[in-house]
């Protein structure tokens, strides 16, 4: 039977319907169950998602929370957050995060730019220069600190970049600073200029979508033979110039490296991100709550068409185990 890694790319509460209507139609038509994945990488958004799916939440679970939907009766993770109080957020405008006052790159930044200039990112760096947002990620998850195990999930990876230097860390990577799963989750999350920095031990950390929206690479050396990656925020925008727009297309020239590395390591991928039809209902506004059934729909309706192509469905039985 093959390994299988599931990487879950960031997208804010939009993407996080674009993961499960992937997810239930990957499950309900491909017999692939995205709980039994051998090991899961969630970026910010994505982190969510992975931690509730190695939370035994089922794809289908999900897909039902995200519309308000009936829950099955043996989903109490779901239930109990759902019964949580969440703070109202503010519309997220890129162009008003990008408009606040920047800090002063410190020395560690620096140091590091100086002592590896091929791998420096200048628009991952610039974002960590961000002031701090005015939300606070932490209270927003709340609600996972309640369904949280003491132990951390097996083999799930969440990524985050740290503030002072840029530098990205993979939690629950062997080797990789201790964290609450809950805090870990917030880091992952917290957006540049829109959430505040995340405080683990001595350092503070923000989303790690600053560093890549997929983080899919990470996954090479691992052992897998398939990668199933479901991006929200990359995919052709086709003729559109908007800054929404502009975001997607550099998150996709990330994913097309990473997945290029993951195929030079012998490693096959299934890829799914929104066409036009999902990035319409899906709109610039990654906070926006008001068209997720809308999101849901069509990211189960293309989904599906892209898991029925026969090399799709292929890797899709190896994944599950029937080929």
């Amino acid at each position: 039977m093959a390994r299988v890694g599931l990487v879950l790319g960031g997208g804010g509460v939009v993407g996080q319907a674009y993961h499960a209507g992937v997810l239930a139609v990957l499950q309900h038509d491909a017999g692939w169950d995205a709980r039994t994945a051998d090991v899961v990488v969630g970026t910010s958004a994505g982190s969510i998602t992975g931690t509730l799916l190695r939370a035994g939440v089922s794809p289908e679970d999900l897909a039902a929370w995200t519309v308000k939907a009936p829950l099955s009766g043996e989903d109490g993770v779901l239930r109990t957050i759902a019964s949580a109080e969440v703070p109202e957020l503010a519309p997220f405008r890129p162009l008003d995060v990008l408009r606040r006052p920047m800090r002063l790159p410190g020395p560690p930044l620096v140091a590091r730019a100086l002592a590896r200039p091929w791998r420096f990112r200048p628009l991952a760096a610039g974002m960590t220069l961000l002031a701090p947002g005015r939300h606070d990620v932490v209270a927003q998850l709340g609600a996972l600190r309640e369904v949280e195990g003491p132990d951390w999930p097996e083999s799930l990876w969440i990524t985050a970049v740290r503030r002072r230097d840029g530098r990205r860390v993979v939690f629950g990577r062997p080797g990789s600073p201790p964290a609450p799963v809950h805090l870990a989750v917030a880091a992952s999350c917290a957006v540049p200029g829109y959430f505040a920095p995340v405080q683990i031990g001595r350092h503070a950390y923000v989303d790690g979508g600053v560093h890549s929206a997929t983080n899919a690479a990470v996954l090479r050396g691992t052992g897998v033979d398939v990668v199933v990656v479901v991006a929200p925020m990359s995919g052709s925008p086709g003729w559109r110039q908007d800054l929404a727009a502009a975001m997607r297309r550099y998150a996709q020239r990330q994913l097309v490296r990473e997945v290029r590395a993951l195929e030079a390591a012998g490693i096959r991928t299934v890829v799914f991100t929104p066409g036009a039809a999902e990035q319409e209902v899906m709109g610039a506004d990654m906070m926006a709550r008001e068209r997720l059934d809308e999101v849901l729909q069509q990211s189960f309706l293309r989904a599906g068409e892209h898991a029925a192509s026969p090399e799709v469905a292929g890797l899709l039985r190896r994944a599950a185990g029937r080929d």
